[in-house]
Order: structure tokens, then C-alpha cells, then sequence
């Protein structure tokens, strides 16, 4: 009897073993890739919180480089890995970063890729005028670049910016100079229908000597109610800091950080021929608003300007205590200058050495 035996076909060892070796190395690249993983995802060998600045500019291998130099990392060509696949484009965000403890290779790229960087805070008063912001600006060891021109006064807006190392001084002041025309866009649109200021400019003026006038934020409105009724009259501002503004412009060396001082250098106060003196924005000799801002009205300022209080009051005087009293006649008034005087008196009697 003859058996059938079917031909085993030809290459199926050939087979098998390639299948073999596929299976072999999707293991290999999935135990690489696990290893991988795991060794990115480990502790870093740092053993403190601390600062690395990543400078505008740096690429990823100097990055790396760095990191490894200052002990946050053990093995730059990993960062560099990690870096292409975690981060787009190999981007690295500059900026300054807090590194914590033991920071692993994957927690440092995320960090650095979604621009995690530390913020600092570089306040500018309410009130400050353009050279004392611009000082600011040149004095702050945060900030990097060559000092921008000095933009118009009263055209920033004061307030705490919180900004990463090495941004540049020209981007924080245009930052600035947005912020203020945001504001006051804002600001204008929701003012009182009769102010006596035709333009946003020149409620900008008006604030800047109502910032000025009083260190207490509470009066505002009340101290731009009394400008208001005097511009509706028509009467003459006559306020002291658009005096020294003037004098600090025309004589720069009779003034310190935009306060009137004396031969030694100390603050005084201003002189009747300064009263006296027509600077173009000395309020007591010229009619309405001077011809710019005297400094950088604050939002606060700006919305009280806008907003001022309903008061039939043309004149107020210090009261003593860091505020001031309002009067709605000359009598009320001189008699509140009166009683001033009467304190300032009575200070300086306490103030003389033999008391």
C-alpha cells in the first residue's frame, strides 16, 4: 500500500526564526523604553531647592550641559532625550527655576518646556513720575537689555509687575504703557457724563494731581470733587505739586526724587517766588490743566477722577492727621488754615530742643 505524505513546504524555519527575532526585538525596544522611562522618572542626585537660570537664546545641549555642571542632573545626553520627547521642538522656555530637592531628569524638562518659571515683583508706586520709573527699570538686576527711551509722563500704569529673570526692560515698559491704555479705555468709557475734561488725555492730567494731592486713598474722590468744581467755575487749580513739578523741570537741581530739597540736600518747603514762578504748570498762574501729567495716576486715581464724589467743595487744607478738610467757602477754609496753622505750631514747639 503506498501512503500519501504531503511535502512539508520549503523556508518554514526561515520563517519561524524571523518571527522569532521580531517578537525578540519589540521586547528589546519595549525593555529599553521601560528602562528609559524609569531612569528619567528617578530622584535626581541634587539635594537642595535651588535656582537655575535658563538665558535667553540657550540651546538644549547647553542647557544640559549647565544642569549637569551645577549637580541637578547625572547624564546630560539624557536630558537631551527626554528633552525631544517631552518638549516641542526642543524648546526650553528661558526664565529662572526653582528646582526642588531630588528633581528627577522628566520633572526638569517639564518644568522648563511649559515655562514654570519663577516670577519677581517690581513695584512701581502710585504717583511715580517717568525718571523715577525709568530708574526703577535701569536699577532692577531681574530685568536684562539696554534702557528704552522714557516714554511721556503719565502714560504707564503704576502697580506691582511680577515678571521672569531676564526679561527684557523695553518689553516690561511696553507692558506698562498697555496696561495703562487698557485701563484707561476702561476707566473712560464708565466716567461721569459732566466731567469738565474733554479727553482721555486730560483726565489723565486732572488724576495725576489728585495722586498727588493726597497720600490717603479714601479722599480721592473728594479731592477730585474739588478740583471738578473749580474747573466748572472757572477757577484757577491752584495745587502745590503741579508748583513743584514745575520747579523740579525748570531748576533739576533744586529737587531729589521729585521733592523741593535745600543747599544740604534736605526736603523743604516751596518758596514764595516759586508761587510765584510761571513754570507752564504752576497751577496758581496758569488757568485749567497743565500741559501733561505731573506723574503716573494710579487706576485708583484714575477711577476717582472719573467718578469724583458729589461735594460742593472748592478748597481743603491739611487737618493734621495725614488727611485734609474740606471747605465749600473762602470763610470755612481760611478758618481750617487757621486751625492748621495752629497745629503746625504746636508741632514745632515740641519739636524745639530746649522742650
Amino acid at each position: 500500500m503506498v501512503r500519501y505524505e504531503p511535502r512539508r513546504r520549503s523556508g518554514g524555519g526561515f520563517f519561524s526564526v524571523l518571527l522569532w527575532l521580531l517578537i525578540a526585538a519589540a521586547a528589546a525596544v519595549v525593555f529599553a523604553g521601560a528602562f528609559f522611562f524609569s531612569t528619567i522618572s528617578r530622584p535626581g542626585p541634587s539635594n537642595e531647592d535651588k535656582s537655575f537660570v535658563v538665558e535667553r537664546g540657550a540651546s538644549g545641549a547647553d542647557i544640559a550641559a549647565g544642569l549637569e555642571r551645577e549637580g541637578f542632573i547625572t547624564d546630560s545626553l539624557l536630558f537631551r532625550i527626554a528633552n525631544r520627547i517631552y518638549a516641542s521642538n526642543d524648546t526650553l522656555q528661558a526664565g529662572e527655576y526653582r528646582i526642588p530637592a531630588h528633581a528627577s531628569v522628566r520633572e526638569i524638562v517639564e518644568m522648563m518646556s511649559s515655562g514654570a518659571a519663577l516670577q519677581h515683583a517690581i513695584t512701581f508706586p502710585e504717583g511715580v513720575t517717568i525718571a523715577g520709573a525709568m530708574r526703577i527699570i535701569e536699577q532692577s538686576d531681574v530685568l536684562s537689555g539696554d534702557m528704552p527711551e522714557a516714554p511721556p509722563e503719565g502714560s504707564i500704569l503704576p502697580e506691582t509687575y511680577h515678571v521672569q529673570r531676564g526679561m527684557t526692560r523695553a518689553a516690561l515698559l511696553q507692558q506698562m504703557r498697555t496696561a495703562r491704555d487698557q485701563a484707561l479705555q476702561e476707566i473712560w468709557a464708565n466716567r461721569r457724563a459732566d466731567l469738565p475734561v474733554t479727553s482721555p488725555e486730560e483726565l489723565v492730567t486732572l488724576a495725576s494731581i489728585v495722586e498727588r494731592e493726597t497720600g490717603v486713598a479714601e479722599e480721592r474722590p473728594m479731592v477730585a470733587a474739588v478740583f471738578v468744581n473749580r474747573l466748572r467755575r472757572p477757577m484757577r487749580l491752584e495745587s502745590d505739586p503741579t508748583i513743584i513739578y514745575g520747579v523740579c523741570k525748570q531748576f533739576p537741581n533744586r529737587c531729589v526724587d521729585g521733592r523741593l530739597v535745600n543747599a544740604q540736600g534736605q526736603r523743604r518747603t516751596i518758596r514764595a517766588s516759586e508761587i510765584a514762578l510761571n513754570t507752564g504748570y504752576n497751577t496758581y498762574r496758569i488757568d485749567r490743566l497743565p500741559p501733561t501729567p505731573i506723574c503716573n495716576p494710579g487706576r485708583a486715581a484714575l477711577e476717582a477722577t472719573a467718578n469724583p464724589a458729589q461735594s460742593s467743595a472748592l478748597f481743603f487744607v491739611a487737618d493734621g492727621s495725614g488727611g485734609h478738610v474740606f471747605a465749600a467757602t473762602l470763610a470755612e477754609h481760611e478758618a481750617n488754615v487757621r486751625r492748621w496753622r495752629e497745629i503746625e505750631a504746636q508741632r514745632l514747639a515740641q519739636e524745639r530742643p530746649d522742650n
